[in-house]
């Protein structure tokens, strides 16, 4: 217990204190990178100071990997450098007993990089962006013409000419229905549709029904068989692709079953989902590397450990870039893109730290 409170007391205030400097660099390289167009657009100064806000859970996202192997590696380099670590082991106490609270720490910060993104850093960013294009006026039109939408595994077609998002309606809509065979069962047009928030399906305006007799179509009344079929969300027709980095994990995996349901190509949207939940082992990596290669000469400890754990993190990165490129093009599996980076990594980690000073 006293080596956990001496470990910790040197390296959380020292990881706070690094984090608050780096997620502050990070909002104000995003404020100087807009300031001018801020300043064309006269846009208000409290706007743009909540602009600032809204992006502070996001840089302490991003910072905190960063942090914490900055602060790991500077804590360890000065125990080395001070003879200290040298004392510890010689007392019998294992550099494993001893890192074992850094360990810990970096586990309970990885579940809070995700909790942290999935809980508020989605939320933020969305108000971030939506207000920063309301001053910047970039504002993108939701509109769409001449859609095509697959859905029910393909079982349900819909083309129409126009989507208007204003008021959620589509205009000279065809729907096709199909079995499971893609044998066809019935065709809906109609010259407007309206979404209907309430029941959750599109309401038809002076709809008409064909269906397949013989080698004809013939014009039956329309039957609640197929319009109650017609549940597909409005959000599907807008004129915008989902970023699943941009939404939380239950909306991303609800967005992939649709693409599935659909027939549409997921290989590149559930990769990025399974990255959800790896990428924020970086933390727990981060402290691995920092231990493993800090103390590997006894000169300039703390700059040569510093640069070390950089390049290994540098390297993950690297690394991680090029396997999700292989899972968007599906030469390897979605599972593999995102989660084999840290399976390496927490390898070569475990193997840094069995050849580390003991």
């Amino acid at each position: 217990m006293k080596f956990t409170g001496y470990i910790l007391k040197k390296l959380i205030p020292f990881f706070l204190i690094a984090l608050f400097f780096i997620a502050l660099i990070l909002n104000l390289v995003d404020l100087f990178m807009n300031i001018s167009s801020y300043l064309e657009n006269k846009s208000p100064v409290k706007d743009v100071l909540l602009i600032m806000y809204y992006y502070i859970p996001k840089t302490i996202w991003y910072a905190s990997p960063i942090a914490f192997l900055f602060s790991v590696s500077y804590i360890l380099s000065n125990l080395y450098a001070g003879n200290e670590m040298e004392a510890l082991f010689a007392s019998g106490i294992s550099l494993y007993r001893f890192v074992t609270p850094i360990l810990i720490f970096a586990l309970l910060g990885s579940f809070g990089m995700f909790f942290l993104e999935d809980k508020l850093v989605v939320q933020t960013l969305e108000k971030k962006e939506a207000l920063q294009k309301q001053l910047l006026g970039l504002q993108e039109a939701a509109d769409n013409d001449d859609v095509v939408v697959i859905s029910d595994a393909s079982k349900i077609i819909y083309k129409a000419k126009y989507y208007s998002d204003e008021t959620k309606t589509l205009n000279s809509l065809y729907i096709i229905f199909r079995d499971d065979e893609k044998n066809l069962l019935a065709i809906l047009f109609c010259k407007n549709a309206r979404w209907d928030d309430n029941t959750q399906v599109w309401n038809l305006d002076s709809a008409v029904q064909y269906v397949p007799v013989e080698n004809t179509l013939e014009i039956v009344p329309v039957t609640e068989e197929f319009t109650s079929r017609l549940t597909e969300s409005y959000e599907t027709f807008q004129s915008k692709n989902v970023n699943v980095e941009s939404i939380t994990s239950k909306d991303a995996k609800k967005y992939i079953t649709h693409l599935k349901k659909s027939g549409l190509p997921y290989y590149e949207e559930q990769s990025v989902y399974y990255k959800k939940f790896a990428f924020p082992l970086i933390f727990l990596i981060s402290a691995f590397m920092a231990i493993g290669l800090t103390g590997k000469t006894k000169k300039n400890v703390l700059l040569i450990s510093l640069a070390l754990s950089i390049c290994a993190v540098v390297l993950y990165y690297v690394f991680q870039m090029c396997t999700m490129v292989l899972a968007k093009t599906e030469l390897i599996p979605p599972f593999m893109g995102a989660w084999l980076p840290d399976i390496v990594f927490i390898m070569l980690s475990v193997f840094l730290l069995k050849f580390s000073r003991t």
